[in-house]
């Protein structure tokens, strides 16, 4: 489990395209390396992929292809930044909302609008994740537990603080890329609920 927090930036330095995945190795950020061993769970753009080799402060892991299919970790090239956060432990404080790093899939950002002390980006809602995504329901993007501010139609959109701008790489993105997207799990449990209990009413 993770808790949407993004912990630090990892740099991608190698890409091993190999035989039904491609190896990635991570530089973590200084201090983010401290203590990780071989099958720890890390969450890149808030996709879980377990820890294969550790050399210093550079982290191998494997992508599996389904994965690189579903994520945008298939786009990664050497030099892409990735937002890191490790695996939750019993007594960690949760920031943001619990996340199973299971990525439902990706959207697309259609448009940034700059404000004085945020920056407000609008993406689009395909019809598959509508039911889910809701006014102030919470939403995981590239790993970032994020509050959703408006829905709009075919769009939904996110506010970004400074903090959030300066900790993550949402503020590099551009209207165009693809972010992964992990819906609140219990939003979709309650709403799965009462289509099923409308249903049964129903028949």
């Amino acid at each position: 489990m993770f808790t949407g927090i993004v912990q630090g930036i990892g740099e991608v330095v190698a890409i091993d395209k190999r035989d039904g995945l491609h190896h990635l190795t991570v530089a973590f950020p200084d201090g983010l390396e401290q203590g990780i061993e071989l099958g720890a769970s890390v969450a890149h753009n808030g996709c879980c992929l377990t820890v294969v080799e550790v050399n210093d402060n550079r982290v191998g892991f494997d992508a599996m292809i389904q994965t690189l299919t579903l994520t945008n970790l298939g786009d990664l090239e050497v030099g892409s930044r990735v937002n890191l956060e490790r695996a939750a432990r019993i007594g960690d404080e949760i920031g943001g909302h619990l996340t199973s790093g299971h990525i439902a899939g990706t959207v697309t950002l259609k448009d940034i609008i700059e404000r004085p002390n945020n920056r407000r980006l609008w993406f689009s809602l395909p019809a598959e994740f509508a039911p889910y995504v809701l006014d102030k329901g919470f939403i995981s993007i590239d790993g970032a537990s994020l509050t959703i501010s408006e829905v709009d139609g075919e769009r939904f959109s996110v506010d970004l603080i400074p903090e959030t701008l300066e900790r993550t790489t949402l503020r590099d993105r551009q209207p165009g890329d693809r972010v992964n997207i992990e819906i609140d799990p219990q939003t979709q449990a309650i709403v799965a609920t009462v289509e099923r209990v409308l249903a049964g009413r129903a028949g």
